[in-house]
């Protein structure tokens, strides 16, 4: 897909190859489709285009099918309520079309990207996690799955988090996915708590064959709690996704994180190879967090700039 992007060169992308030879030119916007032919996830071809097409000559829409709620990845439900807020605070704005969704095993999902190109991007700081104001969320099931399984998931859900906040209304939406949106079947959840300061930390899960309702509400809410112990400014899954964004900004950007992940060490290994950016990650001595597992990662980006606009 990148290499269709920009008119690139790829050498040795086959399976059972172990060397790839990738040699890009220049980015283009426009049209552009790329098709999993499987469950493989949207979500993840999206975060390989974005840094890409946001320095691309003209605006690009990129049509993608696969996985739209599939295991390994972000549910596309995390993409655009979660991913894309706190991203568009780099300084660009994309929009994101579910035409269909898709499960494992068949796929079939479909969603369109469109993105207009930027001159450069701008820092940011999420380093005050504020209080969590409110908590929402959408319990989905798709295909033969009845509702009820839905509605399991929620209560379950709900139980879940009430042992731990009790003060506040917990809102999620039971779904059934209409037929002609949705490819297969398959259930889910994605449980969203939104703070004072603007800061969006998730928990999700999805059902597979043998697993009942209950398990997967209750597993989605207990990685929601366990994301809002740490005291970050964003959860686990999004601290990784933000680090190329902080090595192409223009300017010192600062994320308060839990525990760093092993996907978040390999993103900033690669990045400060790719960009000269520099990383540094401390442990947060701020308040209270001294006595958590609370991480400052701070970037001094390259402040890439976009040639052609």
């Amino acid at each position: 897909m990148i290499r269709d992007l920009c008119d690139g060169r790829l050498e040795g992308a086959e399976i059972g190859s172990t060397e790839i030879i990738f040699t890009p030119e220049k980015i283009r916007g426009g049209f552009h489709t790329a098709d999993t032919k499987t469950a493989g996830s949207v979500c993840l071809l999206m975060q390989v285009s974005m840094p890409c097409v946001l320095f691309a000559a003209s605006p690009s829409e990129l049509r993608l099918k696969g996985g739209t709620n599939a295991e390994m990845a972000p549910q596309i439900d995390y993409t655009v309520k979660v991913f894309k807020p706190i991203v568009e605070k780099f300084g660009f704005k994309f929009n994101c079309d579910i035409k269909m969704r898709g499960y494992y095993p068949k796929g079939g999902g479909e969603v369109i990207v469109q993105m207009s190109p930027v001159k450069q991007l701008n820092p940011i700081n999420l380093t005050d996690r504020g209080s969590v104001t409110k908590i929402y969320g959408r319990a989905f099931v798709a295909g033969v799955l009845p509702l009820k399984v839905a509605k399991d998931m929620v209560a379950a859900a709900v139980r879940s988090i009430r042992k731990e906040i009790r003060d506040l209304h917990v809102n999620i939406q039971p779904v059934q996915e209409p037929k002609d949106q949705a490819f297969g079947n398959g259930n889910g959840i994605i449980i969203i708590a939104e703070t004072s300061t603007g800061c969006l930390i998730a928990g999700s899960s999805l059902g597979k064959r043998g697993v009942n309702a209950d398990k997967v509400g209750i597993d989605a809410a207990e990685m929601l709690l366990a994301n809002l112990r740490h005291g970050g400014a964003v959860d686990e899954y999004l601290q990784d996704q933000l680090i190329i964004f902080m090595a192409l900004a223009n300017g010192t950007s600062r994320i308060k994180t839990g525990p760093i992940t092993l996907h978040t060490q390999t993103a900033i290994h690669f990045a400060e190879q790719l960009t000269k950016a520099k990383f540094t990650v401390k442990k947060s001595e701020d308040g209270e967090d001294a006595s958590k597992d609370t991480y400052i990662i701070e970037c001094q980006g390259v402040g890439m700039t976009n040639p052609y606009l």
